[in-house]
């Protein structure tokens, strides 16, 4: 275990060493990007810390309806609705979810978008997938509603979607997508890029605002109705709304954010080139590297560790599971830290 008193960025403090930082998320950057930190700083100059009211109540913001908007707009749906964490936005889009279907769990769905505890499928995605196309045609319309994660961050995969075109029922496709929006697709959309549009399905999008854009925020988006329905929950009226500070940097912050998604790609790509013919895996050109543990080698983490470079590593699914180890690239980080980085997992056989 390791601990900092400060905010890593493309580095951190671990007992007074900087050592460069491949963990987390915020892949942009954006937390530690000066220009982002300053429009931060001017929304809680105009707006000070927190609406300090319901957004169901009688005086209400309009920043929020205009973060909404370019929102929705970013997500190519009719409509969104904000809330104050990813967390928050997933509970409030399964348990709406739950009220229009019995709820089709894909395997490996992340906890937030748990309805109390389901039992998740144990079997393989394809497995899955065969299995709820027979399962949705069988019934009648609206009979189910499926549950899945856009990406798995765990093995750096973006999940696939083009079976939903076998869907001969209308159903409502609940998807998180906390780890694709502001990565896939040509301007940040998320998955929405690659989904099928057919007349028997119906999106419903969610996803924190955190992971690619430094926002203490979540978001639903989808058609109009069901976000007008989203509204009325007492997940919407009875919680606290998002910060205003950060609606405001949304909408002010998105020529920033378009540079820092040009200069994310760029260093995916170069240490894609750096460690290509290696068994670091990462097939779908993520900001995630995931690298297998040689049972020969010393344990990656300490090994790196040791050489000043922090890497995420921790059991999954279970706590007695071995470290699933990651190299987490972002828009911080520099050509050197990452050839840095390389040149020690190739010492432990990455080559």
């Amino acid at each position: 275990m390791l601990h900092t008193d400060l905010t890593p960025g493309r580095t951190v403090i671990i007992e007074g060493r900087s050592c460069l930082f491949f963990s987390g998320f915020s892949y942009l950057g954006l937390h530690q990007h000066p220009d982002f930190k300053a429009v931060l700083t001017a929304g809680i100059e105009q707006y000070g810390t927190l609406f300090p009211s319901s957004r169901a109540g009688n005086v209400r913001l309009s920043l929020f309806a205009e973060a909404e908007h370019s929102l929705s707009t970013l997500l190519q749906q009719q409509a969104a609705v904000v809330f104050s964490s990813g967390y928050m936005a997933a509970q409030a889009a399964v348990h709406y979810a739950a009220t229009r279907g019995e709820l089709c769990y894909a395997p490996g769905a992340h906890p937030s978008l748990w309805h109390h505890t389901p039992q998740l499928p144990d079997i393989s995605y394809h497995e899955w997938t065969d299995a709820t196309i027979s399962k949705v045609n069988s019934a009648p319309d609206n009979t189910y509603v499926i549950v899945a994660d856009a990406v798995n961050p765990l093995t750096s995969t973006i999940n696939s979607f083009d079976w939903l075109r076998q869907l001969e029922r209308r159903t409502l496709v609940l998807i998180d997508d906390s780890h694709g929006i502001g990565i896939l697709g040509p301007q940040g959309q998320g998955i929405i890029h690659f989904l099928p549009g057919t007349d028997h399905l119906h999106y419903l999008i969610t996803a924190s605002m955190a992971k690619a854009f430094s926002l203490e925020a979540g978001v639903v988006a989808g058609n109009a109705a069901d976000i007008a329905a989203l509204k009325r929950s007492s997940f919407f009226t009875g919680s606290t709304p998002m910060m205003p500070a950060n609606a405001y940097a949304w909408l002010h912050a998105q020529p920033l954010i378009q540079q820092l998604r040009r200069q994310l790609q760029q260093n995916i790509a170069f240490f894609l080139h750096l460690t290509a013919d290696t068994p670091v895996h990462n097939p779908h050109a993520l900001p995630i590297f995931v690298l297998p543990q040689n049972e020969s080698q010393p344990p990656l983490a300490a090994y790196l560790a040791e050489r000043d470079v922090i890497i995420s590593s921790f059991p999954y699914p279970f706590p007695h599971s071995s470290p699933v180890n990651r190299a987490i690239i972002s828009a911080l980080h520099v050509q050197k830290d990452m050839i840095t980085l390389q040149h020690f997992l190739s010492e432990v056989g990455f080559r």
